[in-house]
């Protein structure tokens, strides 16, 4: 199975950069979008003429965040959001079931420029981790996304001078990504 997962940044830019050509040249059986800044419609009118299942999930805010996952197979169920509702108008979370896995596709929250989002990171961060751990007590649980951390020194241009002040690398951060490395 071929599974991708991409940062778009904007998917009706994205397509107009080459994104459809790439998905047909790399054929994926699966593809989560994070960043796709776009309603479900405008999503759909994007992938249209693909031959995939489309799931997309938008922010109630126009033009901000927002998750898609196109499957060559229909997902047995989807869920949208992680079931917390300041989690939920955000679209930053989608939950596609097929028989042997779950596959959840994440735009995980920024901590924003002086770090002023970190105390809500922390609470998205503990809330997905339980809701993974649920999921995973019925089936394997595939996780991807934009996990906006840089987990380990290699991951970010002058570790040293960015270490716990920039968003993506705090200790919090860092920690909350051991701790969904360390539950497996």
């Amino acid at each position: 199975m071929k599974l991708i997962s991409f940062n778009v940044n904007g998917i009706r830019a994205a397509a107009k950069k080459g994104l459809l050509d790439s998905i047909q040249e790399l054929n994926p059986d699966i593809m989560g979008f994070q960043e796709t800044k776009a309603t479900e419609e405008q999503v759909r009118e994007v992938l249209f003429g693909l031959d995939y299942y489309i799931y997309a999930y938008s922010a109630e805010k126009l033009g901000y965040s927002g998750t898609a996952v196109i499957s060559k197979k229909e997902a047995l169920s989807v869920q949208y959001g992680i079931g917390i509702p300041e989690h939920d108008d955000q679209g930053r979370a989608i939950t596609c079931e097929f028989e042997d896995f779950y596959l959840l596709n994440v735009y995980v929250p920024n901590s924003g420029n002086g770090l002023v989002r970190l105390p809500y990171r922390k609470t998205w961060d503990e809330a997905l981790l339980n809701y993974i751990k649920e999921l995973e007590k019925k089936k394997p649980v595939v996780y991807c996304g934009d996990m906006n951390v840089a987990h380990r020194e290699i991951d970010i241009k002058n570790a040293a001078s960015n270490y716990n002040k920039t968003a993506g690398y705090t200790q919090d951060e860092i920690d909350g990504m051991d701790n969904y490395v360390n539950a497996g």
